[in-house]
């Protein structure tokens, strides 16, 4: 049975952008924090808000890395013209990516990195490129794509630990940007007049479990308890271009921070 993805997820998306317009944020994987930075950019633990050293910070679409200093700051010295995936990786915390573009990057960021969990498994941190390279200047984020396709679908294979009766189980998509989806349409995140997209599938273990439709972050799709073993494989495919019958025209995207995350159903809330 397919699950859709929950609708926090796409009502998370939408404020989020909207508030990354009004103020600086502190921003992790669920939270947003209203404060002010005095102009440096930081990165901190999501729990003891204390800085954390030698992160390593990438936009790779335009070719931006650096690594936070002894206080957690970095400086985000580049110039963002488009939506971009910015991405933070620390031994020991769990992939951080983010959306930005260029509003978001003129104002202070703190971004806050969660620690590793028992149970979580990282499934692809780096940016991946997913489509056939084939894309007008009006699809979503198309100025923002510079690394080559690995092909319309991403695979890969991992081992999970066994659920106790209290968790579940979920697939956490850090970011994605680049969806031509009819919603995403809708949400104006692309210009492309009349046509759109069938949605990003997400396969676990050879059936589907969710629907990718609008780009942004931390897209959350629950894995049903009797598809999750011991050795795994999850498959995100993108979609196609539904008024295109003469061939088949992928849908460019770029997915980062997919990740398992193991949680606890009586928890009041997920931490």
């Amino acid at each position: 049975m397919v699950k859709k993805i929950k609708y926090f997820a796409i009502i998370y998306s939408l404020i989020f952008f909207c508030a990354q317009i009004a103020f600086c944020d502190v921003i992790t994987g669920k939270v947003n924090q209203n404060e002010t930075l005095k102009n440096k950019n930081k990165i901190v633990d999501s729990y003891t808000q204390k800085p954390v050293t030698g992160a390593a910070i990438s936009i790779p679409s335009v070719g931006f890395r650096t690594t936070s200093g002894s206080d957690g700051t970095f400086e985000l010295n580049t110039q963002i013209n488009e939506t971009a995936i910015l991405s933070v990786q620390k031994e020991g915390y769990r992939p951080f990516s983010l959306t930005i573009d260029e509003n978001i990057a003129s104002k202070p960021l703190k971004l806050g990195i969660e620690k590793s969990k028992i149970g979580d498994v990282t499934i692809q941190s780096d940016v991946c490129h997913l489509g056939d390279d084939v894309y007008s200047e009006t699809s979503a984020n198309s100025m923002d794509f510079k690394g080559k396709s690995v092909g319309s679908y991403f695979s890969k294979k991992f081992s999970a630990q066994t659920l106790r009766p209290h968790e579940e189980a979920v697939i956490i998509i850090g970011s994605v940007i680049g969806l031509d989806t009819k919603m995403a349409k809708e949400l104006g995140q692309n210009q492309i007049a009349y046509v759109y997209s069938s949605p990003a599938e997400i396969f676990f273990n050879g059936n589907k479990i969710g629907e990718l439709n609008i780009n942004g972050d931390n897209q959350e799709i629950a894995i049903p308890r009797q598809l999750l073993r011991e050795n795994n494989e999850l498959t995100i495919k993108t979609g196609r271009n539904l008024f295109q019958h003469a061939y088949v025209d992928y849908d460019d995207i770029e997915i980062a921070g997919v990740r398992l995350e193991i949680k606890d159903k009586n928890s009041f809330a997920y931490k």
